[in-house]
């Protein structure tokens, strides 16, 4: 008989990330759903900069979500800097291709 046999396929990005403004010390999460077939991995980038999260380093207060989503535990700002705050984007890729999401900028509210 004939059955459909399912097809690989590029990654594409069906939910992206919004801007967001935080306050310091809240949690956040900035949105990225990507499909594709093998399941694509996600990853981070801020302001061209990979984003390690709690994979890469168990202190990180940043969490990849199973959705491809980025979690933040609480968003850092400190006087020295902002370390949370910058242009996110998000990057979707298996073997077929990649896909980049839309840009995002997280914020932290005023002092």
């Amino acid at each position: 008989g004939s059955y459909s046999q399912l097809e690989d396929t590029a990654p594409r990005i069906v939910e992206h990330p919004t801007d967001l403004l935080v306050s310091k010390g809240e949690p956040a999460t900035l949105t990225c759903k990507a499909e594709g077939r093998p399941a694509p991995a996600v990853e981070w980038y801020k302001d061209g900069e990979r984003v390690e999260t709690d994979r890469e380093d168990p202190r990180s207060h940043r969490t990849l979500l199973p959705g491809g989503s980025l979690f933040f535990l609480r968003i850092l700002h400190g006087r020295r800097g902002k370390p949370d705050e910058g242009v996110y984007v998000c990057v979707a890729k298996n073997y077929l291709g990649e896909a980049t999401s839309r840009n995002a900028s997280l914020e932290v509210a005023g002092e």
